[in-house]
């Protein structure tokens, strides 16, 4: 029987490594873009975690390599050292079914420069690593771009947000005319356009979107703060969860850093990982999470995106995130394969209108509160009236009624006037006499 994926004239050592890994029907994704990377196409790839993504690239790429040639043929860039080396992961371990060794390398921050640099000099056939190493790589004459025939950019919008794109437009303009430029982002905002219009010639464009804007298996609870410290509701709720692996987002370093003192503080099993956690730090963060030994992780959105973490049962939102979008990246990272979860949010006067944007894009949220050691559900917040209007009908209660006034009330009372003046006149002449 034809194999689903022989079809895109795959490499055969690829078909017999989707095999290994029961893979048979490709992804909305992979259906339409692997055709087009094949072909050596442009393509602008709008799709979320969880599509397929990775395999709709590295596949078609895997397929194009000349091992023959000990030459750099593929640079794929993300924004984060972690999605750097879960792609790496993916690559090796489709590569290795091959007859033909195909090389590659990691490069990315917080390794040994100098053995990188050696490493690279091999010209392995493909990299994956992070921009800013990439780019210390061709400048040192180590790594050589003009025989690079694709680029790929993953997460390009995170790439924008961390002020990485300038790097990869330096890394694409060292790389030869007819580069083939494959931009994989979860949103394309008009800052990231002149970069696509730059250096791709008339990309496909592929959008997938989920069937439904989250799992169907997760709950997704919202808890009003009700102006306490959320801190204080998190370690009330904490001691009565007990999840398998819950993440706790939150929108800032200083944040992540606040809550998981406080977490730590009270004896929970918790870790933290953010941008400013050092490299070597971060690395046993994640080795922790894949044995299993956390029950909490305090994040940033730096893990909401891209990166595969095993067995979360519980998304704790600590803070509705600026970027609505990345409700649904957060969310993912729990009820897969075929595991419940459950998304608790936190929520102040503030955030009705989030809450509402949310619910247009189909969510459907109960509304919860944790109250002496159960769980009650409560009656969803309606929205407040507009302040300007309760004032002005405040200021009116406030407001005393105008006594009435008679008709030709300013005529009488001018008349009163000039009654007065004349009577005064007529005294001082009396006076005079």
């Amino acid at each position: 029987m034809t194999h689903n994926f022989e079809r895109f004239r795959l490499a055969p050592f690829l078909i017999r490594g989707l095999e290994k890994e029961g893979i048979t029907l490709p992804t909305e994704i992979q259906e339409r873009i692997i055709p087009s990377v094949n072909k050596g196409e442009d393509v602008i790839g709008r799709s979320q975690t969880g599509t397929g993504k990775t395999l709709a690239f590295i596949l078609p790429l895997l397929t194009r390599i000349d091992a023959s040639k000990q030459e750099t043929q593929v640079i794929i860039t993300a924004p984060t050292r972690e999605l750097a080396s879960q792609l790496y992961d993916v690559l090796k371990h489709f590569s290795a079914f091959s007859e033909t060794p195909i090389t590659s390398q990691l490069i990315i921050g917080g390794t040994d420069r100098n053995r990188m640099l050696e490493k690279v000099k091999q010209q392995p056939h493909i990299v994956v690593g992070t921009p800013g190493r990439i780019l210390d790589m061709m400048k040192e004459k180590s790594l050589n771009p003009w025989t690079v025939s694709s680029l790929v950019v993953d997460e390009a919008d995170q790439m924008l947000d961390m002020g990485f794109l300038e790097e990869v437009d330096q890394i694409a303009s060292m790389m030869d005319e007819k580069l083939q430029l494959l931009v994989f982002s979860a949103t394309i905002p008009e800052s990231l356009k002149p970069f696509l219009k730059k250096y791709m010639n008339n990309p496909k464009e592929v959008e997938v979107q989920p069937k439904q804007t989250a799992p169907s298996e997760i709950a997704h609870w919202l808890i009003p703060d009700r102006d306490r410290d959320r801190k204080d509701i998190l370690i009330n709720i904490a001691k009565d969860l007990n999840p398998y692996l819950a993440i706790i987002f939150t929108n800032t370093k200083d944040s992540a850093d606040e809550v998981f003192h406080r977490m730590h503080a009270e004896g929970f099993n918790v870790d933290c990982i953010h941008g400013d956690i050092q490299p070597r730090q971060r690395k046993k963060v994640l080795k922790k999470l894949q044995t299993a030994e956390i029950q909490y992780l305090v994040a940033t959105d730096l893990v909401a995106r891209g990166m595969d973490i095993k067995g979360v049962s519980h998304i704790i939102n600590y803070e509705i995130p600026k970027e609505l979008e990345y409700y649904v990246h957060r969310v993912g990272r729990t009820a897969r394969a075929g595991w419940d979860g459950i998304a608790i949010t936190f929520y102040g006067r503030n955030d009705q209108e989030a809450i509402e944007k949310l619910e247009a894009k189909g969510l459907s949220f109960s509304y919860r509160e944790f109250k002496k050691g159960r769980w009650v559900t409560i009656q969803k917040r309606e929205k407040p009236a507009n302040t300007n209007e309760k004032l002005t009908v405040k200021a009116k209660g406030m407001l005393k009624k105008p006594k009435k006034v008679k008709p030709a009330y300013k005529k009488k009372a001018k008349f009163k006037v000039e009654k007065e003046m004349k009577r005064n006149r007529r005294i001082k002449s009396r006076h005079k006499k």
